[in-house]
């Protein structure tokens, strides 16, 4: 993910997301009580959802849409060649089939990609979905004034970096082919075995060309998914949706489609959301929200409250909250300096900073811990429950710092949970005991991010996150620690600067295997390399705690998402 706020805040609003997110523990959520939610009855259709959100749903186009598996209320609407499998933990971490007819057929060393499109697939309007419509609404996500969508496209296709959109070019894209209506092919400049992953974005969302409004479409997109577009105020502030009549469960596998009506409301507190989730009244019984944790205080509340924990469901997402260095900064260009501040790190004081256990566990590595990212547990510089000062201090002696030294750590002032003020104190607090003095660079959130992504102003010291694109360690790795991806001008994720030939190769190796456990196993193996260079301190993993109305019933979530599935809950 190229900015990793953009998945969190769609994911995991409380953390950012989502992504944030988005999207993490190798168990999953155990607890999420999807099975014993509404066993008093089966799940059925009618009745209306109500969706209580924080964040408006902005840019509701499928070509500016940047989402993790298609996004939550966006997969409800758009329709992709591939989507995430709709299951509890991880099994959900798996793509399918979703307009195509399976994931995608790759040839000559997966540098070319061919799908087939299921017959009998409808807009809202009743005309067929064709794959030039897929190419189309693909081709128009390259257009300046609807970006906003995930890069890979540009970055993958044969001439993509250079194509301009329709709008401006109308011949399209050579390396899009479409021989037949229900074919389509694609052509990539390198070998790319997690193309399937990639088609779950709402790019790959079909728009019809004549109903291509440009930047209007986003009021009345055309549905290829269970709901349409009735409603959509203040720049998707209120979204109503109501049942695509054309759509067929003969095609969808994934989506349940249970609910007529779906009424997000959009713009709130996030206190307030809880608040009406708690009390279930009126039209909230039947509320659920997409983008609103619970926080420490509230968690406290409901936990003591037999009905309404029971009412909460626990996710994890592919995201992970580090510490990074800069190793054109001294003294963190010293190897032992960066180990040292590894050893001294207390990662239970952090937790408790980010809200406690409940909401935070703790990490190791740098990939969360689930099997589809790769997880290979490690810990390069054991630093127990509670830091390791008298190592940190054995260490910065080797390093020619036998009286200790004075280092500053950047953090953002908002109240996030991640890279506020709380876990930067704590992290104080523990390199103090290891002779390290830390002074605290607080920023506003917009000055934070620019400062920390620009190769330019990169501090020695900052707190950082990275969320999943999709549920592999290839979106993971690559822009942190490929060296090709440091961006010199312009927004840049290699915080250390890494630029290893064999990393780099590594990662071309991968990134060639269609067979997608044998990558993840090597992505994991990458990680643990990379992880003894102590360039990052992984701190921990989020854990999404969410209430749901006491009316709401089939509660699913995924290792992809870590948040409830819209597309799978049934109202009374």
């Amino acid at each position: 993910m190229r900015h990793p706020s953009v998945i969190a805040r769609r994911v995991a609003a409380a953390s950012v997301s989502l992504v944030v997110a988005a999207g993490a523990a190798a168990c999953g959520p155990k607890d999420n009580d999807a099975n014993s939610a509404g066993a008093d009855s089966e799940p059925h259709k009618g009745g209306t959802l109500t969706v209580l959100n924080a964040n408006p749903q902005e840019d509701f186009d499928p070509a500016r849409l940047y989402t993790s598996g298609g996004g939550n209320v966006p997969s409800l609407v758009f329709r992709t060649l591939t989507t995430r499998n709709r299951e509890n933990g991880a099994a959900g971490a798996q793509v399918v089939p979703d307009l195509a007819t399976d994931t995608g057929r790759p040839s000559k060393n997966a540098t070319v990609w061919t799908y087939t499109l299921k017959k009998g697939l409808k807009y809202e309007d009743g005309t067929p979905i064709t794959s030039a419509d897929i190419k189309y609404g693909i081709e128009r996500s390259f257009a300046a004034e609807l970006s906003g969508g995930a890069p890979y496209l540009r970055d993958w296709l044969i001439g993509g970096a250079d194509y301009q959109g329709p709008y401006k070019d109308k011949k399209g894209l050579d390396s899009i082919e479409t021989p037949d209506d229900l074919t389509i092919v694609f052509h990539l400049d390198k070998p790319e075995g997690e193309f399937p992953y990639l088609a779950t974005q709402t790019q790959f969302t079909p728009v019809p060309k004549a109903k291509d409004t440009g930047t209007k479409y986003e009021e009345h997109p055309v549905s290829s998914g269970p709901y349409k577009v009735v409603k959509n105020e203040n720049d998707g502030e209120r979204l109503v949706l109501e049942r695509n009549t054309h759509w067929s469960a003969s095609t969808d596998a994934e989506r349940k489609a249970y609910p007529d009506k779906i009424d997000v409301r959009s713009g709130l507190d996030s206190s307030v959301i809880n608040q009406r989730l708690s009390a279930s009244q009126g039209a909230d019984a039947a509320a659920v929200t997409t983008d609103t944790n619970l926080g420490p205080a509230e968690l406290a509340k409901v936990s003591g409250d037999k009905a309404l924990a029971a009412r909460v469901g626990t996710g994890h997402f592919g995201y992970t909250n580090y510490l990074a260095f800069n190793p054109k900064v001294k003294p963190f260009d010293n190897p032992k300096v960066r180990q040292a501040i590894s050893y001294a790190v207390d990662r239970t004081s952090v937790i408790n900073a980010a809200g406690g256990s409940s909401l935070a566990e703790p990490a190791t590595t740098y990939l969360p811990d689930q099997k589809s990212f790769g997880y290979t547990p490690y810990d390069h510089f054991p630093a127990g429950r509670s830091g390791n000062p008298a190592k940190a201090e054995e260490l910065l002696k080797k390093a020619g710092y036998k009286n200790g030294l004075t280092i500053t750590l950047t953090h953002s002032n908002s109240k996030d949970f991640e890279t506020s003020p709380e876990i930067a104190t704590a992290l104080q607090d523990a390199l103090k005991k290891a002779g390290i003095t830390v002074k605290l660079q607080g920023l506003e959130d917009n000055d934070y991010s620019d400062k920390i992504h620009s190769a330019k102003t990169e501090p020695g010291l900052f707190l950082a996150h990275w969320g999943a694109d999709w549920p592999s360690g290839g979106p993971f790795l690559a822009p942190i620690f490929d060296g090709r991806q440091i961006v010199e001008d312009g927004a840049n994720f290699n915080t250390g600067f890494l630029d290893d030939k064999s990393v780099n190769a590594e990662i071309d190796a991968i990134n060639k295997l269609t067979d997608l456990d044998q990558a993840a196993r090597r992505w994991g193996a990458l990680d643990k390399k990379i992880g003894e260079q102590a360039l990052t301190v992984p701190l921990f993993h989020p854990v999404y705690k969410r209430l749901y109305g006491k009316d709401v019933k089939n509660i699913v979530i995924s290792d992809w998402t870590g948040v409830l599935d819209i597309s799978q809950v049934a109202v009374k």
